[in-house]
Parts: C-alpha cells; structure tokens; sequence
C-alpha cells in the first residue's frame, strides 16, 4: 500500500519539484542531463524516448511528435526540439546524443516495416529469384550431395516435412528462407554442424522447420518491442535488416545449445521447450547492457 501511495506522491508532486530543483542547479532540463550523462545505448534511447512520450508540458507537443520522427525529418526534429526546450545550438553533445536515439527509435519502426513486409511475401515456385534461394540453400547445406529433382524427398535430408519446401513457409512467407540462407552464408561451418548434430539419432530435430520456427521468434520479439534494448546497444543509428538477421543467428546457435543440454524425452516436446527457451531469451533481452549476436 506504502509503495503505491509513495509512487502517486512522487509521481504527482515530488518528481515535478526535483525536476525544477535541479534544474535550478545545473541550468539544463530532465532530458538534457540524460542525454548528456549517460552512456550510449539501450538506457539512454529507451530513457529519452520515456521522457518525451511522458512530457506533460502543454507547450511541448514537439517532445511527443519526436518518438514519432520518421529518418528523414530527424535532423528537423532535433533542431525543434532543442528550440523547444530552449537548448543552445552550441550544446553539440545533446544535439548529437538526440539525434543518434531518434535515428535509433525511427530505425527500429522502419525495420519492423521491413521485415513485416518480407514475412508477407509468399514463396513463389515461380519465382526464378526464390528459386534460386532455395537450390542455394541445399548446395550450402550439402554441399556433397547434388538435389535429383526440385520436388524431392532429400527435402527431408536438411529438415522440411515434405518432398516441397514451399508448403513450410507458409506462416513466415519468404522470411523464414532468406533466415535460414543468411545462417547458411554467413556462418557455414555452424549451419553444417547444427544441421548434422540435428540429425542426432534420440535427440534430432527438423532442421529447417525449427529454423523457420525461430524466425517467427525473432519475429514476434522485434513485434512486440523486446528487441529496442538489443539493437540500441548493437547500432549507434539506424537499425538495418543486417541486424535483424545477426539476432537469428544467435538464437538458431543457442538453441540447438539449449536442446541437446535439456535432452528432451523426444520431437513431441518440442513445443514446451521452445516455450521455454523463448522465455529463457526475453530474460536475457531485460537487460539495459544486453547484446545478442555471434561473432564471424
């Protein structure tokens, strides 16, 4: 009870007399001690994007619009900011921290855009250019194995559930392949050990379909905002779709790491372990300091 009357107290009245205290001592606003003091990151992007959405000040509509900048208008927006908040031109650390976060925070929306729009696009077997993704796919997979045909049963050999791979992805469209073929070029001999320790005799897996299944994790994460901390530490700017994918990698690594150490009973379990290690990553995506990438 104690702790719910102290949050109103200080929300309502404290925190506005602090504010103007300390603005008092050191001539600069809430938002320019922040940007000015603390280190580059998640904290600073995720604390500053706070402030603003927050700003209770009639005259500062300026504040709210700036988490909703897009790249282009974001050297605009800091220059109407610092007008705003009466900031001189000549405080280049705050004008160069604030455009770095609302570059960051404009960023993220624009990828989630962007690999939204991949997700909805349907593989296409008549799509000479999705085509040649897949048949890559299996030459980087097996390379010592030539594919007879394109409708095949060897389809089962890296892990889909049919003799056509364009049935499994169904549900993340082309961005559960170009997922699984960004693993396969960028981390070769890793997506060659996987898919053999997947192939594991009591604690195999299906390759592919749980590599597309980790892409409608990393999907959902990026949705629902789990991944801002990650990305603001990883990219002093504009999140790219690059990242997107390195975050992939990572979770393809870690949980063929997590399943051969929880040794599930069998296949049919898989589901309660994924859900457990989706927890196990929006744990870790908790952190202020968190970055989750594997290293070329």
């Amino acid at each position: 009870m104690w702790a719910h009357v102290w949050g109103f107290l200080y929300s309502s009245y404290f925190r506005f007399w602090l504010k103007w205290v300390l603005r008092l001592l050191t001539g600069k606003c809430e938002l320019q001690r922040l940007l000015g003091g603390a280190e580059a990151g998640a904290r600073r992007t995720l604390s500053s994007s706070f402030l603003m959405k927050s700003s209770a000040v009639l005259t500062a509509q300026v504040l709210r619009n700036a988490v909703h900048v897009e790249e282009a208008e974001v050297e605009k927006c800091v220059r109407d900011v610092m007008k705003e908040k009466k900031i001189g031109q000549k405080d280049t650390r705050f004008k160069t921290n604030l455009q770095i976060s609302l570059l960051q925070i404009s960023g993220y929306k624009k990828l989630y855009l962007d690999v939204e729009n991949l997700r909805k696009v349907p593989y296409d077997s008549e799509n000479e250019e999705h085509e040649e993704q897949l048949i890559e796919l299996w030459n980087l997979l097996m390379p010592h194995e030539n594919l007879r045909a394109r409708i095949s049963k060897q389809w089962c050999d890296i892990g889909f559930q049919g003799e056509d791979p364009k049935t499994d992805f169904r549900g993340m469209g082309l961005l559960g392949l170009v997922n699984l073929l960004y693993f396969s070029k960028h981390y070769t001999n890793e997506a060659r050990q996987i898919l053999s320790r997947s192939n594991h005799p009591k604690l195999g897996y299906s390759y592919a379909i749980v590599g597309i299944n980790l892409t409608e994790m990393a999907y959902s994460l990026l949705k629902n905002g789990a991944l801002k901390g990650h990305l603001y530490n990883m990219v002093s700017g504009l999140p790219q779709m690059e990242h997107f994918h390195q975050f992939y990698c990572y979770l393809v690594y870690e949980f063929d790491k997590f399943w051969f150490e929880e040794e599930p009973e069998s296949i049919m379990h898989f589901n309660q372990y994924r859900e457990k290690f989706h927890e196990k990553i929006k744990g870790l995506l908790l952190d202020y300091n968190v970055v989750l990438t594997l290293q070329d």
